[in-house]
């Protein structure tokens, strides 16, 4: 297996440092992170950021709301979609699409896969689909995004424990490799997604948190920008907070074992693409000083 790290949409709100910090302008970079991975069956799409509908006809398919405040710059060039299809692939690859949860910047690619079979905490799914009340619930939840989708996989609490994560369980037809781990807080149902490749694992925790420092030890912190569109979005800031607590810990402990990247820090996904260029992914045998992949339980 080998793993692509994608920029899938592009966020560019007023206030540049603020949101992002670093950018000299007034206005900040903010990626729609996503993963494809390649495996003996098939492609895998890890969050499929801004869809080409998205671009197309962002109205009334997105919310008028979130494209001001975010200030969304649509690129076709950017989806998943036209990628996919620039290294030789065909949208019938995709097998499987794995959601950390149903955002409108991190599902609005769906439909470009219609073939594939979605993977998506239960909770989530029902919070998208039946539970859709107040001004950011409805506006973050777009069923025009997920109405073609025929093939769902949705999972419940119950899992194992890994690295002091619970409830951490495999996929319906995906390799061992790739686990969901719930991590609820942004949103009812969200979860990162985490990888075994040659040299440890990796966890995409999507929206968990937004900003690099956000995991570091007693000097944490987050731009202004960030910290107040985490808080417009929480669902439970107790639950999110504790959930970001758990990633540190995480960070501390495992020694380089565990390596962290979020859904919209433009370094660390940067940083992640420098990461990978020549690694592939294996499922020959763990990596030296890493766990099975096969057994989730913490020795």
């Amino acid at each position: 297996m080998r793993v692509h790290y994608l920029k899938c949409g592009t966020d560019c709100p007023l206030g540049g440092p603020l949101f992002d910090g670093f950018s000299k302008s007034l206005f900040g970079i903010i990626p729609c992170a996503a993963q494809l991975v390649e495996t003996n069956e098939g492609l895998v799409l890890i969050d499929t950021g801004y869809g080409s509908e998205d671009v197309s006809h962002p109205h009334p398919r997105l919310s008028r709301f979130f494209h001001a405040l975010l200030n969304i710059r649509f690129r076709a060039e950017e989806t998943a979609l036209h990628q996919i299809r620039a290294m030789g692939y065909s949208p019938s690859d995709v097998r499987h699409i794995v959601l950390t949860h149903l955002d409108f910047d991190h599902a609005g690619g769906l439909d470009d896969f219609p073939n594939a079979r979605v993977h998506v905490m239960e909770v989530e799914r029902d919070a998208a689909e039946r539970k859709r009340q107040g001004f950011i619930a409805r506006r973050r939840y777009r069923p025009a995004q997920w109405e073609k989708v025929r093939d769902w996989r949705t999972y419940a609490g119950s899992g194992e424990r890994w690295f002091g994560l619970e409830r951490v369980r495999q996929l319906d037809g995906l390799p061992p490799e790739i686990l969901m781990v719930p991590l609820p807080g942004h949103t009812w149902g969200h979860a990162g997604v985490a990888i075994r490749s040659d040299d440890g694992w990796v966890l995409n925790a999507g929206d968990a948190y937004f900003y690099r420092r956000e995991l570091d030890g007693d000097r944490r912190r987050c731009t202004p920008g960030l910290r107040f569109y985490q808080t417009l979005m929480e669902v439970d800031r107790d639950l999110r907070f504790a959930n970001q607590q758990r990633l540190r810990e995480l960070k501390r402990d495992t020694s380089g074992e565990v390596t962290i990247f979020c859904s919209h820090d433009e370094i660390e996904l940067e940083a992640m693409q420098r990461r990978n260029q020549g690694i592939s992914l294996t499922r020959t045998g763990p990596p030296a000083g890493t766990r099975m992949a096969t057994s989730l339980t913490e020795a």
